[in-house]
């Protein structure tokens, strides 16, 4: 009886165990395609990427150089730019109906502007710092650089829900720019090569790519992986970072088929 007991004790450990020890499973690089490359300058630093199959948002940072600009072509000259305050240092963006949304690093400033031609809509305050900022369509979704999104009205910036990322074999902080795409959250991290695919309703990463192969032969410790842009036309993710001077179109393996 005694050895009956000790038996199902073990097999209903077994069964608690199991969830945390696959969780725990190192996740393999999911393969993607280069579908086009485009050479531009090299000394964007970039924060934020947006595309809406016609035109492009980008944000720039660093104290007193951070500026938000739109493009018909990336690797040409912006149709318009605006220059941010000397003590404000741009981060990630994103554009939800008729405004475009900008955070600042550590002034706590959430930016709007007229999607139509970027004139200022206002600022809403924030607690913390701002890192990179995407939307689902119906809120934004922010990072600040830990290993949580935070998911907030897009009226008043305020927080609706939080979300801890998890999975794998390691701490998935220093969440950076994000992008949301065929139901997920795509999010690079900072100072690595890697972007993770996030469940935005678990916050289970579900995939990782890795960029290294594209990133450029450089010493310079700013040279980072940063900019995701979803092409809904072309089912593809472009890709660049600071410094880079390219932007990268891939398309992850098996990429908007999922569940």
């Amino acid at each position: 009886m005694q050895s009956l007991q000790i038996q199902k004790w073990s097999l209903l450990l077994l069964a608690l165990l199991l969830p945390e020890l696959a969780a725990s499973e190192p996740l393999a690089n999911t393969p993607y395609e280069i579908l086009e490359q485009r050479q531009r300058p090299g000394d964007h630093f970039t924060q934020g990427l947006y595309f809406d199959g016609e035109r492009w948002w980008e944000s720039s940072g660093r104290y007193r150089q951070s500026w938000l600009a739109e493009y018909t072509d990336p690797t040409d000259n912006p149709l318009r730019r605006k220059w941010l305050a000397a003590n404000r240092f741009a981060e990630g963006l994103t554009v939800l109906g008729d405004k475009l949304y900008l955070l600042t690093y550590r002034a706590g400033e959430l930016q709007l502007y007229k999607r139509s031609d970027l004139s200022p809509l206002g600022k809403i305050r924030y607690r913390g710092e701002g890192w990179g900022l995407t939307s689902d369509g119906e809120q934004l979704i922010m990072s600040n650089g830990s290993d949580e999104l935070t998911f907030r009205d897009p009226k008043t910036f305020e927080v609706r829900r939080r979300l801890k990322v998890h999975g794998g074999d390691r701490q998935w902080s220093q969440l950076n720019e994000l992008e949301y795409a065929h139901g997920l959250v795509w999010a690079n991290i900072w100072q690595d090569t890697l972007i993770v695919a996030i469940d935005p309703q678990t916050g289970a990463v579900r995939q990782q790519i890795d960029l290294e192969p594209l990133q450029p032969d450089s010493n310079h410790p700013d040279v980072v992986a940063n900019g995701i842009a979803w092409d809904r036309d072309r089912n593809g993710l472009w890709v660049t970072g600071k410094y880079w001077p390219a932007l990268h179109l891939i398309r992850p393996e098996g990429f908007g088929s999922g569940p």
